[in-house]
Order: structure tokens, then sequence, then C-alpha cells
């Protein structure tokens, strides 16, 4: 059974509902307001990037938020990126310490 967003005309308020075949053609009524003025409406989706490509987009020149540097999988990054970026191959250890650090495992052991 597929999902649908609608938006209300009368009251502006979004909703999911799920639509079976045979009511593909009919429009729900909003359940906020009750209101059948609703409206299909393309519903958001997340795209998911491989690691490489998000070590290709990160751009370490850029400044960061002293926020970023408190999550460790955006210190990870950082770190594969500019290792990268060097042209130094750290080894395999390097790798699973990054990797244990995003990941949260690294704190978790330290405690």
């Amino acid at each position: 059974m597929p999902i649908f967003e609608y938006e209300c005309g009368r009251c502006g308020r979004m909703s999911s509902q799920v639509v079976l075949g045979s009511e593909k053609e009919t429009r729900p009524a909003c359940p906020h307001c009750g209101s059948s003025r609703t409206h299909r409406v393309m519903s958001s989706f997340a795209m998911t990037a491989s690691e490489d490509a998000r070590l290709a987009d990160f751009d370490t020149s850029k400044p960061r938020g002293e926020s970023f540097y408190r999550d460790s999988r955006n210190v990870g990054l950082w770190a594969k990126k500019r290792a990268k970026q060097m042209g130094v191959d750290l080894g395999g250890k390097f790798e699973e310490t990054v990797e244990k650090a995003r990941s949260g495992k690294l704190i978790k052991d330290m405690d």
C-alpha cells in the first residue's frame, strides 16, 4: 500500500495517508480539519552518499563550528580526507581507529 503526502487547501497542514489502489483518484479528507480540499504533493526523500563521495565532497579548508568537532564521525571524516590530500597511507590501524571513532566505539572502549 503506497503512502502519499497531501496538503490541505483549507488549513495548510501536511499529512501522510495510505491510499489503496481503488482510492487513488479520490482525495482523502484532511485529518486535521476534515476538509476535502487536499492535494497530493511531492514527498520528501533522502539520498545516501558513498564513503568515497562524502570524502570527495568534504572540504577541509572550510571553517567548521566547535560543535562539528564534537562529533567523532566528523573528526574521522576530516582525518581521512586530510590523509588522502597529503598522499599519506597511514595503514590499516589508522583506518580501524578512524572507523571506531566514527562509530562511537572508540569512546566506549576508553570508558
